[in-house]
């Protein structure tokens, strides 16, 4: 167990990120039902990566969070900047470029600070009336004055949440668990959706020799609903320390799993390492690249030890047990706060061990 966590596996050099159909989950024969299920199963178990088509979100809905993410970015960058959170521990509101560095969530020290700017909303405890839950894991969103751009983000946020409870669905069934298993521990996810925007002032052509668009990590929580512009960038690793270019395909989100869902599973399906490399033309000026990351990263408070059937008889499980609450904040006190996290030595092993030629 464990031989490829947290990297792809290519087949001759080659490295495919499959396409899942789940159109026909929810109405489709048993049969029909299987066949996700096992197509789920050997992405996540090969790749950690997965094209999915038949979403249903509709094109009106993705035009519509295009356009407001482009209104907002296109903001002068001192008003974006009165839109920061108060404090790192808070994952809301704007993050300008090169102020973070993704790569210390893993425990690997990075050269220079990510380019990305960014812009995050999530749950929030109103959200949950009668749970009295904790404002430090719940706070409040940060919204922009922008016309159109709450409705536009908070129907994207429907959305994307609602594939990532069907693709949770089809993930009990993959790994033999009864349905709606993961229900409880996801009933008040911790949802946070960071929206992307890679470009530089103009006056900026050159890039330093480490610098990244956005430093080599795994996601932190369960699963990832992936828009983004098909614009090269998106790199994945694979178990030779080789990185691969992804595109989404036409019609299609891109998917991956977390790290809390690779400790459930006992490294049966992978979080995998990605990077985003600064999108640059012929000439190596930095051009332009969207995307929005959906996190969905289960209940504060949940557990994750591992599932049934994940430990062979007679070994011990890969990881301790946690809570979502303690991983998610060890993991965002190294991206957002500057501290090297010490408790993923596997994943820091890994990034050090990578091919980044």
């Amino acid at each position: 167990m464990g031989r490829t966590t947290g990297r792809a596996t290519a087949v001759d050099g080659v490295l495919e990120v499959p396409v899942v159909d789940i159109s026909d989950w929810k109405t489709g024969a048993e049969g029909d039902r299987a066949a996700i299920a096992t197509g789920v199963d050997e992405a996540a178990s090969t790749v950690g990566f997965m094209q999915i088509r038949g979403h249903g979100i509709p094109d009106s809905t993705v035009h519509a969070f295009a356009d407001a993410l482009d209104a907002f970015f296109a903001l002068p960058l001192e008003e974006k900047k009165q839109l920061r959170s108060p404090s790192p521990d808070i994952n809301r509101g704007y993050t300008p470029p090169r102020t973070e560095k993704l790569s210390l969530s893993l425990g690997v020290p990075a050269a220079a600070e990510d380019l990305f700017e960014a812009f995050n909303v999530g749950s929030e405890a109103s959200s949950f009336p009668g749970l009295d839950l904790p404002e430090a894991h719940y706070p409040a969103n940060i919204w922009p004055s922008v016309p159109g751009f709450h409705r536009a983000v908070g129907e994207w946020c429907t959305q994307a949440g609602g594939l990532a409870e069907r693709l949770t669905e089809i993930f009990a069934h993959a790994l033999g668990l009864a349905e709606g298993y993961f229900a409880p521990f996801t009933d008040h996810s911790l949802d946070v959706l960071r929206m992307n925007h890679y470009m530089l002032p103009d006056r900026e052509i050159t890039l330093d020799r480490d610098q990244m668009g956005m430093g080599a990590h795994t996601d932190y929580g369960i699963v990832t609903v992936l828009w983004a512009d098909r614009v090269p960038g998106l790199q994945i690793l694979d178990t030779r320390g080789d990185w691969h270019d992804v595109l989404p395909e036409p019609g299609c989100l891109l998917v991956n799993l977390g790290d809390l869902l690779a400790r459930w599973t006992n490294d049966r399906w992978l979080s995998t390492m990605h990077r985003v490399l600064p999108p640059t033309d012929d000439n190596g000026r930095v051009i332009r690249r969207r995307s929005a990351a959906y996190f969905h990263d289960g209940n504060w408070d949940a557990e994750i030890s591992c599932l049934p059937g994940c430990v062979p008889a007679g070994a011990e499980p890969l990881y301790p047990p946690t809570t979502v609450g303690r991983h998610l904040a060890e993991k965002l006190a190294g991206s957002r706060a500057g501290q090297l996290n010490e408790n993923s030595p596997r994943e820091a092993a890994r990034l050090r061990a990578a091919r980044n030629d």
